[in-house]
């Protein structure tokens, strides 16, 4: 039987507009000509409709994440500064004293705070906590998700931006374990801590979102200051040897990095990530469920962003 194919025509090559939950319109990528047909996407020329590459470039196999991400620039990421939001509130002392008593019992369980600082220390202590840092974003996500279907309302831009939050810490771990791969007493403790954490986060976001997100605000701020030792520990020569060490390609890839980066610009790009995360939280803990998601326009700009450098790469 004779499989017929045929052009799809209604692009007609133009550039197309869309408009996001916040009310703002934005245009988006020209759209290629789809060809109709019974063969399985992942065996047929059409591109993914997320952007995701599927063909070799420069004889390379290319992964590209769908969900585009912020490319910092080299004055943003040196320009990060540890900072503190004051509680206001009974609310806002809880959260803090939540993150406080949890960073103390992880730096004495884990023993990060006793001895001289290695790279062996570092790595485990990214990697576990990344494990962690990734569950908030995706719980209230989807909790939002859950909602604007129960009220059959728009999110008003919510959603994506814990979305990408939840990627982005995702990003992190799956950077950091092509350093040093787990082992089987290691991978234990994340599936414990994450069955916990996971739920406890779930129900509370259910109770007090406004806690949540401060809990997390408070939660970014603690992991800018690791970070920023981090990289003062490179500078002043106890990690000397990140300062040449190559970073993944990963993470060239993700960050869109100079091809000769290394650990140190690596752990400049985490850190602005922290950052965004710790100052959107903050954000969104002042905000009733209802309102407008201030960032959901940067989402698209940095969208375009990073779509014009993956075309220049291409």
């Amino acid at each position: 039987q004779r499989r017929r194919r045929r052009q799809e025509s209604g692009w007609g090559g133009r550039r197309a507009s869309s408009q996001n939950e916040g009310g703002g319109a934005f245009s988006i990528r020209e759209a290629p000509p789809i060809v109709h047909d019974m063969v399985h996407f992942k065996t047929s020329t059409n591109v993914h409709p997320l952007g995701v590459s599927k063909v070799a470039v420069s004889d390379k196999e290319v992964w590209a994440n769908p969900m585009q991400h912020s490319v910092w620039t080299e004055e943003e990421v040196n320009s990060i500064k540890k900072t503190h939001k004051k509680p206001e509130d009974m609310v806002d002392r809880v959260a803090l004293a939540a993150v406080k008593a949890a960073r103390w019992s992880f730096d004495t369980f884990s023993g990060y705070r006793f001895g001289n600082l290695t790279e062996g220390k570092v790595i485990n202590r990214i990697c576990f906590l990344e494990t962690v840092a990734g569950v908030p974003g995706m719980t209230a996500g989807m909790l939002r998700h859950l909602r604007s279907l129960r009220i059959m309302d728009r999110d008003h831009g919510w959603i994506h931006t814990l979305l990408e939050e939840a990627e982005n810490e995702r990003m992190h771990l799956l950077t950091f374990v092509k350093l040093r791969r787990p082992g089987p007493l290691f991978r234990a403790a994340v599936v414990g801590t994450q069955g916990v954490f996971m739920n406890v986060f779930f129900l509370c976001y259910l109770v007090s979102p406004r806690f949540c997100h401060r809990f997390v605000g408070y939660l970014e701020e603690e992991a800018v200051k690791t970070y920023t030792d981090i990289i003062n520990a490179i500078d002043d020569g106890r990690l000397g040897h990140w300062k040449t060490q190559a970073a993944p390609q990963i993470a060239i890839d993700y960050w869109h990095l100079k091809p000769e980066a290394t650990m140190r610009d690596l752990m400049l790009a985490v850190r602005a990530d922290e950052a965004c995360h710790r100052d959107v939280n903050h954000t969104l803990s002042g905000l009733k469920v209802d309102e407008t998601n201030p960032y959901v326009l940067e989402h698209a700009q940095a969208a375009q962003q990073s779509s014009k450098i993956e075309a220049g790469k291409a």
